[in-house]
């Protein structure tokens, strides 16, 4: 950024200018970021803000880290792009480091920019392989903002387009705080996994190529299925030949506390795909399949700017640090201490109905009056918040759940501070009501 700094007031009057207004900001009284470091971001006035968002789960080694931004900054001075039909070298190295580290078979991939693009090549991989046309998806899921991976959408919040694409039928989610069935786990037998298989007979032709999930349903509110759930869900796709498309642009690369959140499951998806986190603040995604799926794909597809030099370099410079700097690990031992904490907040507020997630990506269910949705008392919590110098998120079909997906490179003292701003801002939000 070079010149004078604008300021919120500025911004905010210029984006009702020049921006489509669905893009929105979180704040009442917003400000303006202008650097970050580490797990650290500091606004237009210099004050300072403990990131516990991650740009939602893309920091992971923590903002502006010095080992990629020079990688970064080298390769732009080497060779910023060409297209993929060109042979370069840091796309294939990538390809087989992602090999290496993604569950079971999965490897060969194709790379694109983003993970609405990854979300909408690994439908197309799917529809290629089986050669059927229709799609499962699970409710409360959020695949995209492009037209398909909107209509395999299933919140309403985030499905704008009047007129969604046909073919595709939504799956009971393993939500058990709020049980679309209205039953209990564990003496709910897995009734929501059983219902693929009613939905597969009842609303498809039987021509199903995919269902699509996220293992822990980010924008969904922080969703986290019971351990018998995918296995159970992977059985009943098998019996049908329906491919498992497994959603980690949000979970993936030790956000969980292992490289890929489907493996606290021991499932292997039939189809990946990536993003976000891979890249550490550079756009990219991919999505990835074992021979004999990614094999079928044999027509020409390229994509101008998809693994292009500087942003595979970006992803394998990401991967170098998670592994040298231990933050698959820190974030299981952070998340651990993280959800120990939060449950204490529960126990002391009944502002918090559910405490659900795995690793860094921890979600706080803020509800009253029994379960209620609190989504008026949600944007308050997150603007006392950040007037306190800590940013949180908000994800949920209400909107109503605190999202805590912080850089990995946080410390425990990072949390404890966060859990002492959130204990007090719960009371003062408590005591206004």
């Amino acid at each position: 950024m070079t010149g004078k700094i604008w300021g919120p007031a500025e911004i905010i009057k210029k984006k009702k200018e020049y921006i489509m207004p669905c893009l929105y900001h979180f704040y009442q009284a917003p400000m303006q970021l202008v650097r970050g470091e580490k797990q650290y971001l500091y606004d237009h006035e210099g004050k300072k803000y403990l990131d516990f968002l991650a740009g939602i789960s893309v920091i992971n080694a923590g903002h502006c880290h010095p080992e990629i931004t020079d990688r970064i900054c080298e390769q732009v001075k080497t060779l910023q792009h060409v297209c993929n039909i060109y042979l370069t070298q840091p796309m294939l190295e990538l390809a087989a480091k992602l090999a290496q580290i993604t569950p079971g078979r999965l490897q060969k991939s194709f790379f694109c920019n983003s993970g609405t693009e990854a979300n909408e090549g690994a439908v197309l991989l799917a529809k290629i392989a089986t050669r059927r046309s229709e799609l499962l998806a699970l409710q409360n899921g959020l695949y995209g903002r492009t037209y398909l991976t909107m209509s395999l959408t299933g919140l309403r919040f985030w499905r704008t387009d009047p007129s969604p694409a046909g073919g595709i039928s939504f799956v009971p989610n393993a939500y058990c705080y709020r049980c679309p069935l209205n039953l209990t786990y564990p003496g709910c037998d897995l009734a929501c996994a059983e219902a693929a298989r009613q939905v597969i007979e009842t609303s498809t032709s039987g021509e199903v190529a995919a269902l699509i999930a996220e293992p822990i349903q980010g924008n969904g509110g922080m969703i986290t299925p019971p351990p018998e759930y995918f296995p159970r869900l992977k059985e009943i796709l098998d019996e049908y030949g329906i491919l498992l498309i497994i959603d980690e642009i949000q979970t993936g690369f030790g956000r969980t506390g292992k490289w890929f959140a489907i493996e606290h499951w021991n499932i292997e998806p039939d189809i990946m795909t990536m993003a976000k986190a891979l890249g550490n603040g550079v756009p990219i995604g991919v999505f990835t399949a074992p021979p004999e799926i990614a094999d079928t794909y044999t027509r020409p597809g390229a994509s101008t700017l998809g693994g292009n030099p500087v942003s595979m370099v970006a992803g394998l410079a990401t991967l170098e640090v998670i592994e040298k700097e231990g933050l698959v690990q820190n974030a299981a031992a952070l998340g651990a201490y993280l959800k120990e904490k939060l449950v204490l907040l529960q126990e002391k507020h009944p502002f918090i109905g559910d405490v659900r997630g795995l690793g860094l990506m921890m979600g706080a269910e803020l509800v009253k009056d029994g379960k209620e949705p609190a989504t008026p008392e949600t944007d308050q919590v997150l603007e006392l918040m950040k007037d306190r110098g800590i940013l949180i998120g908000k994800t949920g079909r209400a909107r109503n759940v605190l999202a805590f997906q912080p850089p990995l490179v946080i410390t425990r003292d990072n949390v404890d501070e966060m859990i002492e701003n959130l204990d007090e801002v719960l009371s003062e939000v408590e005591r206004s009501k």
